[in-house]
């Protein structure tokens, strides 16, 4: 087992104005992971909230950048070099517009997409090279995008939201514990519809 710990981050905008909205999902998922390993994120450090515990025997610290969305990177690489981690031992968790609400998508590695968070994480790192966590928020017109990610959720929203976080939290615990490939598997919501769709008509499920 390495003796460096896991990163986990998750991205959002600091104060109660944009406590509960989309794009605080980051910040959401990280407060429940918190809430269910027993560790509190209370202490500012990195130009961030920060708390550090274990998740089944494995140290990790968590991440809260105060820094709001456009600059999280600098919180980011600040918390990286402190530690001196290898890039997969960074963890990303943030919204994504460009995927169903309440879809989870994990990936080992990749582009920060339209996310400026995540777009600031990559710019600070100089890499895209660390596994993230996406948690769906569906889209709004284009227009619209600044209130549609900053706005509260729909009554409708509420439990594919609250479900999705509790899964982001699981898919970061099983990156931990297990590695990124075996969170993939068991927790992208893409991997399952695909299967599903692959059944030959009438077919049903094993």
């Amino acid at each position: 087992m390495s003796n460096e710990p896991f990163i986990i981050v998750g991205l959002g905008n600091p104060g109660p104005k944009y406590e509960n909205t989309r794009h605080n999902l980051g910040f959401l998922t990280l407060d429940h992971l918190a809430e269910e390993n027993g560790i509190a994120v209370s202490r500012i450090k990195f130009k961030s909230l920060t708390g550090a515990g274990s998740i089944a025997g494995h140290k990790v610290v968590l991440v809260k950048p105060q820094t709001y969305m456009n600059l999280s990177g600098e919180a980011v690489r600040e918390a990286v070099s402190f530690y001196k981690i290898p890039p997969e031992h960074l963890i990303v968790i943030y919204d994504d517009l460009d995927i169903p609400t309440g879809s989870i998508r994990i990936r080992r590695f990749g582009s920060a997409g339209t996310h400026n968070g995540m777009r600031s994480v990559v710019q600070q790192l100089g890499t895209d090279r660390f596994p993230r966590i996406r948690v769906g928020i569906g889209s709004g017109r284009k227009e619209e995008l600044i209130s549609f990610v900053t706005g509260g959720f729909r009554k409708d929203e509420v439990p594919l939201l609250r479900q999705a976080v509790e899964t982001a939290s699981r898919a970061a615990e099983c990156i931990v514990t297990d590695g990124v490939d075996l969170a993939m598997n068991r927790y992208n919501t893409k991997k399952k519809e695909k299967k599903k769709r692959e059944h030959a008509p009438g077919e049903k499920d094993e």
